[in-house]
């Protein structure tokens, strides 16, 4: 499974995959929509479920295939919750991304947004979906650290 702790800045791992076996978390870069951090500071702001928002939705989601498209391989995921009902509709995905990278974060000390999707290193890709492959859960969240030492 994995969480996606929108509650830690851009700049940091915040997509973090559980190995339910061994107990192994592994974190990496991932991306939130810019309808969910307007002022492009690194930090989301907000969630939406709402077709054009272009925002990060919360909530539980399952992983259900692979595809290829714009962005290349990518995985589909079913939204479970009220929160993010409307994923499949608005095309919230798993893909990569070459404005998620350490060197991104390097030059402008942040990730990119993505328009909603959960967006990662092209070098992640291949362990990220193989890892989490198609009926698994993805939950999106933040847990609250603005403002602290983060």
């Amino acid at each position: 499974m994995a969480i996606a702790d929108f509650g830690r800045p851009s700049w940091q791992p915040r997509l973090h995959l559980l190995d339910m076996s061994s107990g192994a978390v592994t974190g990496f870069l991932v991306a939130h929509g810019c309808g969910s951090d307007p002022e492009f500071s690194g930090w989301l702001d907000a969630f939406s479920n709402e077709p054009g928002s272009q925002a990060s939705s919360a909530g539980a989601f399952r992983t259900t295939g692979y595809y290829a498209g714009a962005h290349g391989r990518s995985m589909r995921l079913e939204g479970l919750d009220p929160t993010n009902s409307n994923a499949r509709r608005r095309d919230v995905v798993i893909h990569a991304a070459d404005y998620v990278s350490p060197e991104v974060v390097h030059d402008i000390g942040k990730v990119g947004w993505s328009e909603g999707c959960f967006a990662i290193d092209h070098r992640d890709l291949a362990l990220v979906l193989g890892r989490l492959g198609p009926g698994r859960l993805l939950i999106s969240t933040r847990i609250e650290t603005k403002g602290a030492d983060a």
